[in-house]
C-alpha cells in the first residue's frame, strides 16, 4: 500500500510540470508510456469553460497560479483514471488551476451526457466525484494529504448537462496531520450555487522509494 502511495505522490508531481511537458514513465509494462495532457481546450468545451480557461492562463503568466496537467494513464495499474475514462465531451471535462500562496484551487468542470441523472441535468454523484478529485489534488499540493477521511456535501441546484460549474476550493486549516478543505460549486456568473461541501484529508509522509 505504501508503495502505491509513493507512486501516487510521483504522479501528482508530474501533473505540476509546465504546460506542454509530457514525460515518459515506466509502469508494469516494459514499454514506455507518454502521458497525454487532457487539461487543454477541446472541441467539446463550451464558450464558458473556454473563456475562464483563457482568463486563468493569463493569471498563470506571473506565476501566481499554475495549471495542473491531467492524464488518462494510471501509473499503478495502467487503467484510466475514473474521471478521465470517458470519450471526449461525453463525461468529465475539466481543468484545475492552483494558487500556492493562497492554498486555493479552481476547477472548471463541464459534465457531458454520460453523466446525466435527471433528464437534462448532471447526476449529483458526478459533482461529488469531481469535488473529491479537486479536494484530493488540493490536499496533496497544500500539505501532502493523501486520503479522504470525510466528505460532506449539500446540493443547492441541479447542473444542466453540458454547462460549466466552477469549483472554488480553499484550505481552511491544517492541524494534527489533517487538512480541512471547503468548496463551493457555482455558475460562471456566480448567481447560481450548485453545491457546497467540506472535506478532511489525512497527511501521510512517505520516504522516497529508490527502486521505482
Amino acid at each position: 500500500m505504501l508503495r502505491s502511495c509513493a507512486v501516487r505522490l510521483r504522479t501528482l508531481r508530474v501533473l505540476r510540470d509546465p504546460p506542454g511537458v509530457a514525460r515518459p514513465w515506466r509502469s508494469f509494462s516494459s514499454e514506455e508510456v507518454t502521458l497525454e495532457d487532457q487539461a487543454l481546450p477541446k472541441p467539446s468545451w463550451n464558450k464558458d469553460i473556454r473563456f475562464l480557461f483563457d482568463q486563468f492562463m493569463k493569471k498563470c503568466e506571473d506565476g501566481s497560479w499554475e495549471r495542473l496537467m491531467s492524464t488518462k494513464e494510471d501509473l499503478i495499474s495502467q487503467a484510466r483514471l475514473f474521471t478521465r475514462s470517458f470519450e471526449d465531451g461525453m463525461g468529465f471535462e475539466y481543468v484545475m488551476f492552483y494558487n500556492e500562496d493562497e492554498k486555493r484551487m479552481v476547477c472548471l468542470f463541464q459534465g457531458g451526457p454520460y453523466l446525466q441523472g435527471a433528464p437534462g441535468f448532471a447526476h449529483g454523484g458526478s459533482l461529488a466525484a469531481m469535488m473529491d478529485e479537486t479536494f484530493s489534488k488540493t490536499a496533496y499540493l497544500a500539505g501532502e494529504g493523501l486520503f479522504t477521511l470525510s466528505l460532506n456535501l449539500r446540493f443547492k441546484n441541479l447542473i444542466p448537462v453540458g454547462s460549466l460549474a466552477v469549483l472554488n476550493v480553499e484550505v481552511e486549516k491544517i492541524e494534527d496531520q489533517k487538512i480541512y478543505i471547503s468548496c463551493t460549486a457555482q455558475s460562471r456568473d456566480q448567481q447560481t450555487i450548485y453545491a457546497k461541501s467540506s472535506a478532511v484529508f489525512l497527511q501521510l509522509q512517505l520516504e522516497e522509494d529508490s527502486s521505482l
